[in-house]
């Protein structure tokens, strides 16, 4: 079958950012529930100790500012900025008026896929189950959320790298300084943080984590 050349140049550039942005540090924030102003502080944050992604959820319209406001800074600090829980169509044309670089759910829909991919961004959608990979994969996807990564468990990455050896999974929910090395040994290709990024006690773990990432892509 020949998959649609629209769908295929969506697809790379999907992959492109996704990869990019992990290349050097496997990271990615998730900023959630905050006002615009505490978004913008925690996403700098972020980008001071190397993150490239910052996903800002978007289910309130006061999150849909936040949004907003974290994607003007980071167009003044090259950083991109997404939006996530990308549960419907509202959300996800609220999330292109808001200047979003990609698109986040918590599960996967064709339909939203199709439609953040229609609209030039990159979509990376939940999975926990092999027949949800299986149809992200035939869409073109190749970078995954596993989510919920705790309750799932890191044998869950390892087990799911057998049978789709081409899926990158993002490691989401749950995810801290504690456990990203151990789901990161497992396979995965990245991790998601959220409550790490603004609990004073986890964020001043981070630059022990991301020495240990830069030593071990050194190796």
């Amino acid at each position: 079958m020949t998959m649609d050349p629209v769908v295929t140049n969506h697809t790379t550039a999907h992959d492109r950012l996704f990869q990019e942005a992990f290349e050097n540090i496997p990271l990615m924030a998730i900023l959630r529930g905050f006002d615009p102003q505490r978004t913008v502080e925690v996403s700098r944050r972020a980008w001071e100790v190397g993150i490239r992604l910052v996903e800002v959820p978007v289910q309130s319209d006061a999150a849909v500012a936040a949004l907003e406001a974290a994607v003007a800074a980071g167009e003044e600090h090259g950083a991109a900025v997404g939006a996530g829980t990308v549960t419907t169509l509202d959300r996800l044309e609220r999330a292109v008026a808001a200047g979003a670089r990609f698109t986040v759910a918590p599960g996967f829909s064709r339909e939203i896929a199709e439609a953040s991919l229609a609209a030039g961004l990159p979509h990376l959608p939940g999975v926990a189950t092999a027949t949800e990979i299986q149809q992200a994969r035939a869409l073109g996807l190749t970078w995954l959320k596993a989510f919920p990564a705790s309750d799932l468990g890191s044998g869950w990455i390892t087990s799911m790298a057998g049978p789709f050896p081409e899926a990158r999974f993002v490691a989401t929910g749950g995810m801290g300084p504690r456990n990203a090395l151990e789901f990161l040994d497992a396979g995965a290709a990245a991790v998601s943080l959220g409550s790490a990024l603004a609990d004073p006690a986890q964020f001043e773990r981070l630059p022990e984590l991301i020495e240990d990432l830069n030593r071990k892509a050194q190796r």
